[in-house]
């Protein structure tokens, strides 16, 4: 394992993360990165599995 390049314009955040599962709605805090103006969670509110850091996968904020 190698490091390519390090992303000076990221930054690690904690948010409070609502999701709707079926008709029941939870909410958790979720380790975030910031990037570009995007929140990406890097793991589940649900259960905490890990979700890989890709702008796809940004929240409207």
């Amino acid at each position: 394992m190698r490091i390519l390049k390090e992303l000076d314009d990221a930054k690690l955040i904690i948010v409070e993360l609502e999701v709707r599962l079926g008709k029941e709605v939870r909410s958790a805090p979720t380790l975030c990165a910031k990037y570009k103006g995007k929140i990406i969670p890097l793991n589940t509110a649900h259960d905490g599995r890990p979700i890989l850091m890709k702008e796809e996968n940004s929240i409207e904020n």
